[in-house]
């Protein structure tokens, strides 16, 4: 189950939470991405052992869970995805009322919290996520519930349940973080995004349509894959060796449009003020009335039978 701005993933039947991402930014497929990712692998914390695909993932409706690359990650890791109804909130109930926990066991006591006015806020966000985890697992994981129910750590364990685990967290990062486009391979490489992806393995699969996986947070490189198999990695001449994200590299180009557009809209506009400078002489000598030789007299002729 998975909602809010923050986003979280918490098992349905212990109340668990899987995992969790923090962050300013606005909601993305990438940041959801991210939560699956830490709620899927395994932590490594002795009070963590929360792991595993969901068979079911259950979201509201908003875009980053409606996104195209969060159908493609559903469909290569097999999870099904189910919809809230919009304006039920009663069906988000239990991911809701954890949200009511934190707020009324963590949030009330930190500076900056809405009913504490004179406290500004004091941590940064690395120290917020610090204090929350710590929250999360000594406290809210071991906590009994009000109807004598066991601690939701306790809960995922009883009855030695085992999880459906990725092979690899190379594998599942390539499944969650990497976002799909369908590419035709040409002489001098993948074309994608303005950029030029080469590799010499490609040269025997010119002409062909290709697969290609990237990482929005680092575009010096993509994965190409044929027929459904892995074939080779391409790199990208002009980001070789630097880490430069998806968004500015839109950035720098919609930039470089907009600089180009200016251009040559300031010598459209020189051209035309040429041609009006060029013309205006021939235009007032188009102006001087001209004589018009008179017309001479033409005489009817007339015929007998007339």
């Amino acid at each position: 189950m998975a909602n809010d701005r923050d986003r979280r993933l918490q098992d349905d039947y212990s109340r668990a939470i899987a995992g969790y991402y923090l962050g300013f930014d606005a909601p993305s497929s990438i940041r959801t991405s991210l939560a699956l990712r830490q709620g899927i692998w395994r932590k490594g914390h002795p009070h963590w052992k929360i792991c595993g695909v969901p068979d079911i993932l259950y979201t509201d409706n908003g875009t980053d869970f409606t996104s195209k690359h969060l159908q493609q990650v559903a469909a290569d890791l097999k999870i099904r995805l189910v919809f809230s109804i919009p304006g039920k909130p009663q069906g988000r109930g239990r991911i809701e009322r954890f949200f009511r926990t934190v707020n009324e066991m963590f949030l009330c006591d930190l500076d900056g919290y809405i009913r504490h006015k004179k406290r500004a806020p004091s941590l940064s966000l690395d120290q917020f996520d610090e204090r929350f985890g710590h929250f999360l697992l000594e406290i809210y994981h071991r906590r009994s519930n009000a109807d004598g129910r066991l601690p939701p750590s306790e809960r995922w364990e009883e009855g030695a349940f085992l999880p459906r685990m990725p092979e690899s967290l190379e594998q599942l990062d390539l499944l969650l973080m990497h976002e799909v486009r369908a590419r035709k391979i040409r002489r001098d490489g993948i074309h994608f995004q303005g950029l030029r992806y080469l590799s010499l393995t490609l040269a025997a699969y010119v002409g062909e349509d290709a697969t290609i996986r990237f990482d929005p947070r680092d575009m010096g490189e993509i994965r190409v894959f044929y027929r459904d198999r892995f074939l080779c990695r391409a790199i990208s001449a002009e980001l070789a060796g630097e880490t430069i994200p998806l968004r500015d590299v839109i950035r720098v180009r919609n930039q470089r449009r907009k600089e180009l557009r200016s251009i040559l809209h300031d010598r459209q506009k020189m051209v035309d003020t040429l041609l009006q400078l060029k013309q205006g002489p021939a235009l007032e000598e188009s102006h001087v009335p001209v004589p018009v030789p008179a017309s001479p007299t033409v005489r009817i002729k007339r015929y007998r039978n007339e």
